[in-house]
């Protein structure tokens, strides 16, 4: 398993150093995976020379405060101008259809939080932890997978490769965070008994929707068949038996889930346990007896998954159940996307 270096002022390495005159634009800086997006780019001190903070028309001429410096918000256009090295885009497939493939015409590696290239057979849908080796200098559009399948294959992939995975059934807890601004608007504001603008159809506060993203023909959603479709591409099984049940729950900041998993070989729980607790990126909270399991408030603010409640399924032979959290604004986007941008680095590629 891939262990990743955290470059400080302290500590840079040779190869990264070089990348330190390496020009970077941010597509979607004003929105919020965007900018949590700046602040793991600080605090990983990813270089560059120098950096644009993209946005749509309407946003064009804001200022944003980045390392201390207001930074003057400027189009897509302007941007390719810029003629970047790299490009982290958040800001929604539509946009990644029309500008990704512009960008990477000219050169520009094009690092895609969208849903737009997830499942093009032509694009790397990465998770670095994971897959993050098999990038090549042909890719010039690296997709981000969706939030909730990160860190479903955070937890997955060692226990996968280890035992191997016949069927999976994961319900998720997921926060409005991934809706957007918009829908955490409308939490607060029916919190405070205010009738305003709604992102849902029906109330979030004290309530649970199961229904995230529109629902398709087969009686799923877009969001269920993402962790669906992803997750076969990222573990490279594109027969494993999946079902998937996605909840918007009136949480902000953190997803979660719950997973059932029938394995190909006898496992016991303590290996289990040990797998997860050495595999980077994440951590075992599990011991129920104390209070001690994962939850969204855990997870804001790390880029962690966390692992818990990790015991057998009573009902079937060789099945296990375990619980996933993760800040899925970070780990689950902002985060990744600055990770494959180190790989590339890691790599040689930029």
């Amino acid at each position: 398993m891939l262990k990743w270096k955290h470059y400080t002022d302290q500590k840079i390495s040779i190869k990264f150093a070089r990348n330190l005159l390496m020009k970077l634009v941010v597509v979607g800086a004003t929105g919020m995976v965007g900018k949590v997006m700046l602040e793991v780019i600080e605090e990983r001190r990813f270089p560059f020379s120098e950096i644009k903070l993209v946005a749509s028309e309407r946003s064009k001429g804001k200022k944003l405060s980045f390392r201390g410096k207001e930074n003057i918000v400027v189009g897509l256009r302007e941007a390719i101008e810029y003629k970047p090295d790299v490009a982290f885009f958040s800001a929604g497939s539509d946009t990644s259809l029309e500008w990704a493939q512009r960008f990477a015409d000219i050169g520009c590696r094009v690092i895609d939080n969208s849903s737009a290239w997830r499942m093009d057979s032509t694009k790397k849908l990465i998770v670095p932890e994971i897959n993050g080796d098999g990038i090549d200098d042909q890719d010039f559009i690296i997709s981000n997978p969706n939030c909730s399948t990160i860190q479903l294959v955070m937890a997955l992939a060692p226990i996968h490769y280890k035992y191997g995975i016949s069927r999976l059934i994961v319900s998720t807890y997921q926060s409005v965070t991934g809706t957007g601004q918009k829908a955490v608007k409308q939490l607060e504001d029916e919190n405070q008994g205010i009738v305003g603008e709604k992102a849902y159809p029906h109330p979030i506060y004290q309530n649970v929707l199961p229904h995230c993203d529109s629902f398709l023909s087969n009686g799923y959603t877009k969001e269920e068949m993402k962790l669906v479709d992803e997750t076969r591409k990222i573990l490279g099984n594109q027969a494993l038996r999946i079902s998937a049940t996605a909840v918007r729950v009136p949480v902000i900041g953190g997803h979660s889930e719950s997973v059932t998993l029938e394995l190909c070989d006898y496992f016991e729980i303590d290996e289990i346990k040990n797998l997860l607790e050495s595999t980077t990126g994440v951590r075992v909270i599990d011991d129920p007896l104390t209070n001690e399991y994962p939850m969204p408030i855990n997870s804001q603010g790390s880029d962690l998954v966390y692992v818990g409640r990790i015991r057998k399924d009573l009902s079937l032979d060789n099945s296990l159940k375990m619980w996933i959290v993760s800040d899925n604004l970070r780990k689950g986007a902002a985060t990744n996307t600055v990770q494959i941008g180190e790989k590339l680095i890691d790599l040689g590629i930029l």
